[in-house]
């Protein structure tokens, strides 16, 4: 029955016939189990179904018109975006299929991360050692224009998808950048950005640990430059998560645990009572070492959630400026058609109850800059290495 009654539904959107279904599928249900089982009132229905028509008759390209598809995944992307919330999003078959590549750490692109704020499409992030880390995007840069397609106003996905091509295709990037009169123009030859997230380097006696995401692979790196760090006898361990834009909350868990001996992490607190959680760290591997954390404004998400956690449980010290504030918690919901919906389930606090969504955690050591090439020209990283000798090593 259900099923029959479920044909009928796909009629009334597709065919038009809607007065008659209606009423046919109304007299098999309750009129109360017939509105529960649709997505929206039956008025608007019909207005739908009007708007298509007047869109598929006199839509001057009515060849050019978009199809069923098109049409389809359109509607799904702005009933979504109306909660106004931009990281609760639709994202087409295709799309969550580039995605899920990308968390596996290789993808096709410029190599930076992106997000919504305030109307505005920034940079979260450049990836280190990307063709947009190598033009000098910098965090927050707003992007206006691709080519010659203003994207201001357009949905992220769409502006992903123009910046994204074929490996060895150049684009023109457009920015806006506070403190810059004229708009900032890069032209980027696209590659195919292989993520390493973990870099080891010893610093005299200190270990320089540079940790530019949270995929699947990160926690079994870090792991493995501890332990040559241990190797080399390192006093310390300066971490590095500047421009890191975050990734996967178990992932952030792990890296965590890498650095505390037990106790809490992060807590979740959502609408509905089973995303409610608290997560704990277990014993880590460099629970001696001092460690200080470097954060900047491209630090969000998992960045936060571990340089937040070492900080409230006394664990280091934070070095840099006040991180981006991105504390809530996303979870993928896949739909038959291997389209998926991303929805914020929860907000997170770090141990002592601190809230770090739009807020953001704010540095022991307050510096200004960046990272750089040049060593010798990061006052960010000095400060860090003066931090780790002069304060956490020093004889008390």
């Amino acid at each position: 029955m259900f099923r029959r009654c479920r044909d009928i539904l796909l009629g009334v959107i597709a065919g038009g016939f809607a007065t008659a279904a209606l009423m046919l599928v109304g007299s098999a249900y309750g009129a109360s189990e017939w509105a529960r089982l649709l997505p929206f009132s039956q008025q608007n229905l019909m207005i739908m179904r009007q708007a298509r028509s007047i869109i598929e008759m006199y839509y001057v390209d009515g060849s050019e018109s978009p199809d069923e598809e098109k049409l389809f995944f359109g509607s799904m992307k702005g009933m979504v975006s109306a909660v106004d919330d931009p990281y609760t999003r639709y994202v087409e078959p295709e799309q969550l299929r580039e995605e899920s590549l990308e968390m596996e750490g290789e993808y096709g692109g410029l190599g930076m991360y992106i997000g919504a704020r305030d109307g505005k499409l920034l940079v979260i992030s450049p990836i280190e050692d990307t063709p947009a880390d190598k033009a000098g995007v910098k965090p927050l840069d707003e992007i206006v224009k691709v080519d010659e397609k203003v994207v201001v106003g357009m949905d992220q996905n769409d502006v992903v998808k123009l910046l994204r091509g074929a490996p060895n295709t150049d684009v023109t990037v457009w920015f806006r950048r506070t403190g810059e009169d004229e708009l900032l123009s890069f032209k980027l030859t696209r590659e195919i950005i292989n993520i390493k997230t973990v870099r080891l380097e010893m610093i005299d006696n200190v270990a320089y640990i540079k940790l530019n995401n949270f995929h699947h692979k990160t926690s079994a790196e870090l792991a493995d430059a501890i332990r040559e760090a241990e190797s080399n006898k390192s006093s310390g361990i300066v971490l590095d998560m500047r421009n890191n834009p975050g990734g996967l909350l178990n992932v952030a868990i792990d890296v965590a645990s890498q650095f505390l001996d037990g106790g809490l992490v992060v807590s979740i607190k959502g609408r509905v009572n089973r995303f409610d959680d608290a997560l704990y760290a277990e014993e880590g591997i460099a629970t001696k070492l001092p460690v200080v954390v470097l954060i900047n404004e491209g630090s969000a998400s998992a960045s936060e959630i571990v340089a937040g956690a070492i900080q409230d449980r006394k664990r280091g010290l934070l070095v840099g400026k006040k991180s981006y504030g991105k504390g809530s918690v996303q979870s993928l919901f896949n739909l038959p058609d291997n389209a998926g919906v991303y929805v914020t389930i929860a907000r997170y606090t770090t141990p002592s109850g601190k809230v770090i969504d739009h807020k953001g955690l704010i540095p022991d050591y307050a510096i200004d800059g960046g990272p750089v090439i040049e060593r010798s020209e990061d006052k960010q990283l000095k400060k860090a290495l003066g931090v780790m000798k002069n304060v956490l090593l020093s004889p008390k």
